[in-house]
């Protein structure tokens, strides 16, 4: 990796690695991170790559595994997401070596401090686990103590997703890039942790993947944000038949349009705070279009005004 190259973090969606109805198998996920590997090696050609991944699927998976123990009680939603962090680490680092095997890969366990007085602790949004049928659904608010909502044509869980404060391992993030290495880090939008009576402890939530990656895109000074996602681009009045997608706009041009705040209205968000505080470029779009979204290809791109 050229340590002149300007830096881009890439938010890489969960739903991007385990496609919506997928079964959450292992198979399927090794053949979807060696897709991504393929993207993200092709990118840093040209730029140091920081890799931000979600987990909302795998998340899910591991709640729901936890949850069919009857020997110990579940294990929190912070403790999941470390283990999901090991898990998809694991796989991208063998995906990308196999890619680039002169480079150094590094997927390191992030934690990210939250306000435990955040009110999104009071309305869940944040879509994890498989997608469920009706009949599927009914029961698990009962059995299981969970809320679940509708995502597009199926239903989901939802957890709360407070907003992102600070990356704590931000400092080793950057001294690696320094050094060379793809960094893997945030996974699931970083382990949520707070400070509680003087000290970090960890907190039953699931952080925004793009929100934390545009927050450490910010905190590492990087020169751009690539969000990489299960859509091909952003579009304007989504689902209805005036949809249009949007291939370059402004922050501004974006104030006045609402998008769905499990989905596509955390990545908007995101991409506005980078653009609006650093000046610098956000590219929106589908997984294998992730060089050519920079370009101005495909996807969307979201410039100052």
């Amino acid at each position: 990796m050229n340590n002149h190259q300007p830096t881009l973090v890439v938010a890489l969606g969960g739903n991007a690695l385990l496609r919506r109805g997928e079964p959450l198998a292992a198979d399927i996920q090794r053949r979807n991170v060696a897709a991504a590997a393929a993207t993200l090696a092709a990118l840093s050609l040209e730029w140091r790559v920081v890799l931000v991944h979600g987990n909302g699927p795998q998340v899910g998976l591991l709640a729901l595994q936890s949850s069919a123990c009857q020997d110990v009680p579940p294990y929190p939603l912070d403790i999941l997401g470390a283990e999901s962090q090991g898990m998809i680490g694991y796989l991208l680092i063998q995906a990308l070596k196999n890619r680039l095997p002169d480079t150094e890969i590094t997927a390191l366990l992030t934690q990210v401090e939250v306000d435990p007085a955040d009110p999104a602790f009071q309305i869940p949004t944040k879509f994890i686990g498989p997608v469920y049928t009706a009949p599927q659904a009914a029961a698990l608010p009962k059995t299981n103590g969970w809320v679940i909502k509708p995502d597009g044509q199926y239903l989901r869980r939802v957890v709360p997703s407070p907003r992102p404060q600070r990356i704590i391992e931000a400092d080793a993030i950057t001294t690696l890039a320094a050094r060379g290495h793809l960094v893997i880090c945030g996974g699931g939008g970083g382990i949520p942790v707070a400070a509680v009576h003087g000290e970090m402890r960890g907190i039953e939530a699931v952080i925004d993947k793009d929100l934390s990656a545009a927050l450490l895109a910010r905190q590492i000074n990087a020169d751009a944000l690539l969000i990489l996602t299960d859509a091909d681009a952003v579009y304007a009045d989504w689902g209805t038949p005036t949809q249009e997608a949007l291939r370059q706009i402004t922050p501004r041009g974006l104030a006045s349009m609402r998008f769905d705040a499990g989905s596509m209205g955390p990545k908007i968000q995101a991409a506005c705070e980078f653009v609006n505080a650093t000046g610098g470029t956000v590219g929106i779009g589908a997984l294998a279009d992730g060089v050519a979204i920079l370009q101005g290809a495909k996807g969307t791109r979201i410039t100052r005004d």
